[in-house]
């Protein structure tokens, strides 16, 4: 069915191409005076009548299709209501209906045969052809993934519909210039070369500005669409773009062979079929090059696809604060690239010795990137760059430490395996730990790499997960794909995340440091008693939060003054969200009647928030200022500060962080 979709789509595509760039040509060539130059602009026309029912009947057909896949059925195709639903009912349906409507006008237009005899007439006709054709090609932009780019839609879409008129001005005039210089090369006039020959010249200025609007465009769509490098090299959208740049580089190479080379001998016979034949096979690769660009609209964009990384290595910049030892090979393979960067730009300027120049300049390049590039290789995974599909969430990090103590601590706490020498054998000792001793070699020393410290956080997230699923056999670590479901190794994923953020707690202190966000505070959920629950994240953007994290009956006094300090606190944009570390059956009841409670008190779900926020904060008492973005900007443990000047300093905070992703990475 995709590929049914695919066909219907490139045959509704490259006549609407067409429509659009044959109208151009007729308008760039000029009104006809010779008899070879009218008959071809009478072609062009005829043809266009041609191409009209064929994009409509290629749309009729693209629309039934769609139905089927829209209905998941096959059936759905042949029936009335399901059409009609998907015509009707759905934002591409009404965008097709408006399309077409366009496209029934141009075809009564051009069957109507307006007379062209005179100069203002002609005109007339064919820029209005080409308007109505313009229009109904750059509409396709409205139900494109440019229409779901959010906030800036609008942008997105007109960028779109840009790139898609200028495709048309460029590849649809590219088949009626092969006839017009094919036709002049026919008819053996010096009226009709002449003819042929300015309006190859004048295309060639046209078509350079709709390739520059096309290059344009076409970075804004990719990092819209696209964004990262893993996205484009991983996803099927991704390599469908890569392919339409490999289309692209010949048929650049022939436009420019083109410009400088045939084109300013095009006053002789050969010059013109030669033309002729250049621009027909950049015709052909552009027709190659609208498939791939149909396959994009199909696939779901790369942004918002999982990558599956196709190498078995990538560059970790972080290496150079790693290992200090790389950073002077990276100093100095990035001096030698500057330098062969500058020669290769030299070799264009000179004359003399221009090609060992060149070859000099390449050799430093490459010899640059060896050396710079070399020390930040790691290795990959398919899943390296995967988005977790389990948010930063409190219930996941709490369910992850408690996976992590059950299958993972043993070998990889550093606390527990260190006080473990290898000499002795724990009676907990599980098989797998005690390879991992034997093949490290340690005594008295851990097993395996710790993997709650800051450097573990540096590793991504999918990389970690396919290490996790799929183990290290050479040092004895066992898959855990068929033991532990996925929810749960990305649950153990975010808890390493979370204990690794705790160095970073470290350096937070009761005071608000300016433009320093770096602590994410994990999502969770606010359960009161019977009403619906919330979430931490609904205030991003409202409200800071200050997460009180208290034990009966040691937080009494606090919390009574929390109580009656709340009035103040939320006018200045604080709400107070209190969390019980104790177990209690009744914890809105305990906190008494006076002074009234009015914040928030989290009755059900108090032990994920407890264990994960107790990551970063410790005490029987603690008190988080979290941010309006979502960062924890303060910390109280045990002792309490005062709330009030802290969050003024946040209100006075002229350039907030944005956002945190709500996925680890």
């Amino acid at each position: 069915m995709r590929t049914l979709l695919l066909a219907a789509l490139w045959a509704h595509l490259v006549p609407s191409v067409l429509l659009v760039g044959g109208f151009v040509m007729l308008l760039l060539a000029g009104a006809p005076r010779d008899t070879a130059a009218r008959r071809w602009d009478d072609g062009v026309v005829a043809v266009a009548r041609v191409l009209v029912p064929i994009t409509i009947g290629a749309g009729i057909f693209w629309l039934l299709v769609r139905t089927a896949v829209f209905e998941n059925r096959a059936h759905a195709a042949l029936e009335p209501r399901a059409i009609a639903h998907a015509m009707l009912d759905t934002w591409p349906g009404l965008v097709w209906l408006a399309r077409h409507g366009l496209l029934i006008v141009l075809g009564a237009f051009l069957a109507m045969r307006a007379d062209g005899s005179d100069r203002r007439n002609w005109i007339a006709v064919r820029a209005e052809a080409f308007g109505l054709a313009t229009v109904a090609l750059a509409l396709t932009s409205l139900s494109s993934h440019a229409a779901a780019v959010t906030p800036r839609a609008t942008a997105a879409v007109l960028v779109d519909a840009i790139h898609l008129v200028a495709t048309g001005v460029w590849v649809g005039a590219l088949g009626a210039l092969a006839l017009l210089l094919r036709a002049a090369r026919r008819a053996d006039d010096p009226d009709a070369v002449s003819y042929a020959v300015r309006g190859a010249h004048r295309f060639s200025h046209a078509a350079l500005v709709a390739m520059l609007l096309l290059i344009a465009t076409g970075v804004m769509n990719a990092r819209a669409q696209v964004e990262t490098l893993p996205a484009l090299m991983g996803t099927t959208h991704g390599r469908l773009l890569l392919a339409k740049l490999a289309v692209l580089v010949p048929i650049l190479a022939l436009a420019i062979v083109n410009r400088r080379r045939v084109l300013p001998a095009l006053a002789t016979p050969n010059a013109l079929s030669r033309l002729a034949a250049f621009v027909t096979l950049e015709f052909v690769l552009a027709l190659v090059l609208i498939a791939f660009a149909a396959g994009m609209t199909l696939t779901t964009p790369a942004r918002h696809a999982e990558p599956l990384w196709p190498f078995s290595f990538r560059l970790s910049p972080e290496i150079l604060t790693e290992i200090p030892g790389t950073r002077w090979r990276a100093l100095l393979g990035s001096q030698l690239a500057v330098v062969g960067a500058v020669a290769l730009l030299a070799s264009r300027l000179v004359r003399r010795r221009r090609v060992p120049l060149l070859v000099a300049a390449l050799v430093l390049v490459a010899v640059g990137a060896g050396v710079g590039l070399a020390p930040l290789v790691v290795d990959a995974y398919p899943t390296s760059y995967r988005r977790p599909p389990l948010t930063y969430h409190a219930t996941s990090i709490a369910a992850g430490m408690t996976v992590y103590r059950q299958r993972c601590a043993e070998c990889h706490d550093a606390t527990r395996a260190a006080m473990t020498p290898a000499s002795v054998s724990s009676p907990n000792a599980t098989p797998v730990s005690e390879r991992l001793r034997a093949a490290d070699g340690l005594a008295g020393a851990r097993a395996a790499p710790d993997l709650l410290g800051a450097r573990t956080s540096r590793h991504h997230a999918g990389e970690l997960f396919w290490l996790v699923s799929h183990g290290i056999a050479e040092h004895g670590m066992p898959a855990f794909a068929n033991v532990l479901g996925e929810a749960r190794r990305w649950d153990v994923i975010n808890f390493i995340r979370a204990r690794a953020a705790a160095d970073e707690a470290k350096s937070i202190g009761r005071a608000i440091e300016p433009g320093r966000a770096r602590l994410i505070a994990p999502d969770f959920t606010i359960a009161v008693g019977p009403l619906a629950p919330g979430a931490l994240r609904d205030y991003r953007g409202r409200r800071m939060v200050l997460l009180v994290l208290y034990t009966f009956p040691g937080s009494r006094a606090r919390m009574a003054e929390l109580a009656r300090g709340y009035d103040v606190l939320s006018i200045i944009g604080v709400e107070v969200i209190g969390v019980p570390k104790h177990v209690s059956a009744d914890p809105i009841g305990e906190l008494g009647a006076s002074p009234p409670v009015l914040f928030p008190v989290v009755t059900d779900g108090a032990a994920a928030i407890v264990a994960t926020y107790g990551i970063f904060a410790s005490g029987s008492h603690a008190e988080l200022l979290i941010d309006r973005q979502g960062y924890v900007r303060a910390i109280w443990n045990d002792d309490t500060g005062r709330v009030q000047p802290e969050a003024e300093k946040l209100n006075e905070e002229k350039s907030p962080p944005p956002f945190p992703d709500d996925h680890v990475h």
